[in-house]
């Protein structure tokens, strides 16, 4: 998996209990990406469940309505961070999960646009493990908007489609970090939060596009999908289970 694309490795995967605080959960995965690439780390996989949060894109900051957005997130009770990736505006609390994959990799430049497509399709698979119609590609509308989304289809209404993974990715010599956020449980502080956010930034999106997993398998919750991504990382990893304490160390 050192390039985005087939083949078997042994991935070590760490589940954080507890989020470190908005700002540190954002520091902590760049800080293992760089213990990758200095080779002190090998294959890695952090799960974790962050603070209430809303990271903008770098272009965010640039929009005279930035200050008034940070200010909409705070008072919704989410923290307004700057990410170095691209994008624009995404949101994450408790309810959802992140998963950031880490890899020292030698030539990780040369496989940076495959990774998006891999993992893209690896995250559609897992949550069809938990009913959902999943399929990658941009809905009409929707915050951050990616070639790579991953939305799910009303299993009742199939014109409803809702975002419920995006993707980002932090490629340096010598490793890449790729991280995920899956839209699981509450959606309706999402959408509150980037509603407010992206009106104060002047940027259109539809609102009905915000959803989670369970506003369409209703019941699923955060560890179900969970263990379906980690059901399905078996097929492309020998997974080595690691605590934290280990990278904290």
């Amino acid at each position: 998996m050192n390039d985005g694309g087939p083949g078997v490795r042994t991935l070590t995967v760490v589940r954080q209990d507890r989020s470190l605080g908005a700002g540190r959960d954002l520091e902590f995965g760049l800080e293992l990406l760089s213990r990758a690439r200095n080779g002190e780390t090998g294959p890695l996989l952090r799960l974790y469940r962050p603070a209430p949060t809303v990271a903008f894109g770098q272009r965010d900051t640039r929009l005279p309505g930035f200050e008034a957005a940070a200010q909409a997130c705070r008072a919704n009770g989410f923290e307004p961070l700057v990410r170095r990736a691209g994008g624009r505006a995404a949101a994450y609390h408790q309810g959802t999960l992140v998963v950031d994959h880490i890899e020292p990799d030698a030539d990780a430049i040369a496989g940076s646009k495959t990774r998006f497509g891999y993992f893209a399709d690896l995250f559609a698979q897992a949550l069809r493990r938990v009913r959902i119609q999943a399929a990658v590609g941009e809905i009409p509308g929707e915050y951050c908007p990616g070639e790579f989304s991953v939305h799910g289809t009303d299993p009742v209404d199939s014109k409803r489609r809702i975002k419920l993974v995006g993707t980002a990715q932090r490629v340096v010599a010598g490793g890449w970090l790729f991280s995920s956020v899956i839209v699981v449980e509450n959606s309706a502080p999402i959408r509150k939060v980037l509603t407010d956010s992206y009106a104060a930034l002047g940027l259109d999106w539809d609102p009905a596009t915000a959803g989670a997993v369970d506003d369409l398998v209703p019941g699923v919750d955060v560890a179900a999908v969970e263990e379906a991504l980690l059901a399905t990382y078996a097929g492309h990893a020998i997974l080595q289970a690691a605590p934290f304490s280990s990278l904290a160390a």
